[in-house]
């Protein structure tokens, strides 16, 4: 079903829902905010529910099936994370509310901040970003804050490997600094020597994901990080694969100076749809006074017949706000449940069981797909969907095939150092029968690859929709829902 299907239903006057009389008066829009038509769809409300409904149904998502995209971890996100965030305490309240009117809100993002804090090894922790993506950005602002305010104006270069997210390189253009890609090693680590030759006292700072995105453990990274300190620059932690160290190694402690958390990829809030994300970024202490404001501080001492008293305050050399309000405390809700949850020992245990998961399933493909780094990963993994003897094969091919059997394709053509990739991340919520279901369709794939590529050239078979043409698609974008031709003006 298509969203045209809903406008071909409307009727004039059929309506879903009556609003009510206004009770302010009517205002005059100035003309040249108005359209000339609105053309929405005038259907009843069972109508609507039927097509979302509907619509539903056609999507996959990890309450459906396996869902193993790397990098971005789908991992399941607990009901109770729900129930949670929808108190009445909690979902009814304001940002603009007095303070004292909210105490136990404030308590909750106190402690939030304390457990991420603690978690990475860290001196401060700010909740407002709103996603991964804008914590780089808030991390690079107080990179660029903390030189300026140390006269160290001249250091204009971000050092960027190249397994890094695309996001990093434009974070620190966005921030105006130039960036420098590093080369990786043969053993998929930063190269020392390359890193090397690029350190003097114009870096500001080194971007650096941990576990990388080739899923592994960068072996020198205490070297990698006394060697950019060593010339004045700051090292950020793309903390986007946090999952992989939850309870084992805290970035802070490896001698990060500053670090984001997707609150989605490790902590399970949810993941898509557009948001809302969460993204805090945890600083260690001499980066603790840069941080946007304001944050939450205990500004009057608890006794043993009164609690402590919660407020905000901003950090003296504060870069500001990044965020409307104090960020997206839905998520910080589920976070905080999460952790509660599980407890310092619980949060350890999901991070050995991520491991184990990628390690069990690497080993079950590497002999039938190509591992460009054949070591122990962390909680993900990069296979090339290409053989020399099937040249006709690629990744995607591989990717629209897994959907025949009921999983979701991994994550394709990432990182760009490694051909044709496939990078697959199981998380530590997947059962041993999933994962060797899994493997087994992933074999038959690289079975029919030499013996029957035609089956995935013309892969999906089963699904509502079969392949589409995405090249396309990309080039000629329907940015409205309305069926062609009827468009409003």
């Amino acid at each position: 079903m298509t969203e045209a299907v809903i406008y071909d239903k409307s009727v004039p006057e059929r309506r879903g829902v009556r609003f009510p009389a206004s009770d302010v008066p009517k205002a005059s829009l100035p003309a040249k905010f108005r359209r000339k038509g609105l053309t929405l769809p005038e259907v009843g409300e069972l109508e609507v529910a039927r097509h979302f409904t509907r619509l539903s149904q056609l999507n996959h998502s990890i309450t459906i099936g396996f869902y193993p995209l790397g990098s971005c971890t789908m991992k399941y996100n607990p009901v109770i994370n729900e129930e949670t965030a929808r108190l009445p305490g909690f979902a009814a309240i304001h940002p603009l509310q007095p303070a004292e009117t909210v105490q136990g809100a404030l308590a909750l993002m106190y402690f939030l901040q304390q457990f991420l804090a603690e978690i990475g090894g860290f001196a401060g922790v700010t909740l407002q970003p709103a996603a991964g993506a804008q914590g780089e950005l808030t991390g690079v602002m107080i990179i660029r804050k903390y030189h300026y305010k140390n006269g160290q104006g001249q250091r204009t270069k971000i050092l960027v490997p190249d397994s890094a997210h695309g996001t990093n390189p434009a974070t620190s253009a966005m921030t105006n600094y130039q960036v420098v890609e590093i080369a990786s090693d043969e053993r998929g680590n930063i190269d020392l020597e390359a890193l090397k030759k690029e350190l003097d006292d114009s870096v500001a700072g080194l971007m650096l994901t941990n576990p990388n995105t080739l899923g592994l453990f960068e072996e020198h990274v205490e070297e990698v990080i006394r060697a950019v300190h060593s010339v004045g620059g700051l090292v950020y932690g793309d903390g986007a694969n946090m999952n992989a160290l939850l309870g084992v190694a805290r970035p802070g402690d490896l001698g990060f100076d500053i670090l984001h958390y997707n609150l989605h990829k490790t902590f399970t809030t949810p993941h898509g749809g557009g948001g809302p994300g969460c993204g805090p970024v945890a600083v260690a202490a001499h980066l603790a006074d840069y941080l946007p404001g304001p944050v939450v501080e205990v500004i009057e001492e608890g006794n043993g017949e009164q609690p402590p008293v919660f407020g905000f305050i901003t950090p003296k050399h504060s870069i500001g706000r990044v965020k409307a309000f104090h960020g997206h405390f839905g998520m910080m809700v589920r976070a905080f449940t999460y952790i509660l949850m599980h407890g310092d020992r619980g949060l350890r245990e999901v991070a050995q069981h991520a491991v184990l998961n990628a390690n069990y399933l690497m080993h079950q493909l590497k002999d039938v797909f190509s591992l460009p780094y054949d070591r122990t990963c962390m909680h993900e993994f990069v296979l090339e969907g290409r053989w020399a003897d099937a040249p006709d094969v690629h990744a995607l091919d591989v990717s629209k095939r897994l959907m025949d059997f009921g999983f979701h394709p991994p994550t394709n053509y990432f990182p760009l150092i490694v051909r044709e990739a496939l990078m697959i991340e199981p998380t530590e919520t997947e059962t041993k029968e999933t994962l060797d279901a899994f493997a087994a369709a992933m074999r038959q794939i690289a079975d029919e690859a030499h013996n029957d590529p035609d089956v995935l050239h013309a892969a999906p078979h089963v699904t509502p929709i079969k392949r589409l043409d995405e090249v396309s698609a990309a080039r000629n974008l329907v940015l409205c829902c309305m069926p062609p031709g009827r468009e409003p003006a």
